[in-house]
């Protein structure tokens, strides 16, 4: 009979307030679903990380007589056969090493002109003002200030350069992204807060005379409460239900299909259904937990019996 009372309680107190119910569960589920999305961003920046660092090298470009005629690195001359061996034999010897590709100044023609062939400079360029280099790959890519210490004007040796730096502006533009959207998750959870506050008010204000009966007749502060906290609960559980709805809709238009991010972007690992799976019971406990939570400290202050 209790557990009809207070299903029946809430069903009267959805029924009263329906609009601010409906605000709450739209508040909640955009809230939700931008914290949802902040994490699967943070995850995604995170998997593109481990994908491409592993894949860059640190590149140790040589002196050309090009170089030698006008950089001032290269006063010395164009690197020498006996300088070339040195570095490579001083580079193998690293342990933070993997492995040593040398590139010649052919090979880096070659290439390049492979990628910029059709463009209007390639048709100047010419072999012998492209520079050797060592492409040096790291077991663990974050020391590369070793490397960039041992060789870094050394007699032979233009420049150099870890190829993370190309990478790098493109994880900070998705690392403000991802602070952008916490900052808006943040306004609208404050959003959500205050409608479910209010809410709760106003449905303890139209049902004042039913809850001083109810105290009159012996009923405990946790049993007159009981239905406000549940309506405020089942109000996030549907906005949280909504948020996860936005998540997988989201994943599936994204990437898989309508914008098809993974078939246009081929070299990006993107994340999984499994990542976005596995944040999904994250955020329908939040959206169950944080109204009801709400909801018992505005008791609190407002229900006076």
């Amino acid at each position: 009979m209790r557990a009809q009372f207070v299903l029946s309680e809430i069903g009267v107190g959805l029924r009263r307030n329906l609009t601010m119910t409906f605000a709450v569960i739209v508040s909640v589920a955009l809230s939700l679903a931008l914290f949802g999305g902040a994490l699967l961003m943070r995850e995604q920046v995170s998997t593109m990380k481990d994908y491409w660092y592993d894949k860059v090298n640190v590149s140790i470009f040589l002196c050309n007589k090009a170089d030698a005629a006008t950089a001032a690195k290269c006063a010395k001359g164009a690197v020498t056969g006996q300088q070339k061996e040195q570095i490579e034999a001083d580079l193998k010897e690293m342990d933070i090493v993997e492995s040593v590709q040398h590139e010649t100044a052919d090979e880096a023609f070659k290439r390049y002109k492979e990628q910029y062939g059709d463009t209007a400079i390639a048709s100047v360029v010419t072999p012998d003002q492209m520079q050797e280099s060592f492409r040096v790959k790291l077991k663990d890519p974050e020391k590369y200030k070793v490397v960039a210490t041992a060789f870094a004007g050394r007699d032979g040796v233009e420049s150099v350069q870890d190829q993370r730096n190309i990478l790098q502006n493109l994880f900070d533009l998705m690392n403000g992204m991802n602070i952008a959207a916490l900052g808006v998750m943040g306004l609208m959870l404050v959003i959500a807060l205050m409608l479910i506050v209010n809410t709760v008010r106003v449905s303890a204000f139209s049902r004042r005379r039913e809850t001083g009966i109810m105290r009159l007749v012996g009923a405990s502060s946790f049993y007159i409460q009981m239905p406000f906290i549940m309506e405020a609960a089942f109000a996030g559980l549907l906005g949280g239900a909504v948020a996860c709805v936005l998540l997988l809709v989201g994943r599936y238009f994204l990437i898989d299909h309508g914008i098809a991010l993974a078939e246009k972007m081929q070299l990006v690992n993107f994340i999984g259904w499994d990542a976005v799976l596995a944040k999904l019971p994250l955020v329908i406990a939040i959206g169950l937990l944080m109204p009801a939570v709400a909801a018992f400290i505005a008791l609190r202050k407002y229900l006076k019996v």
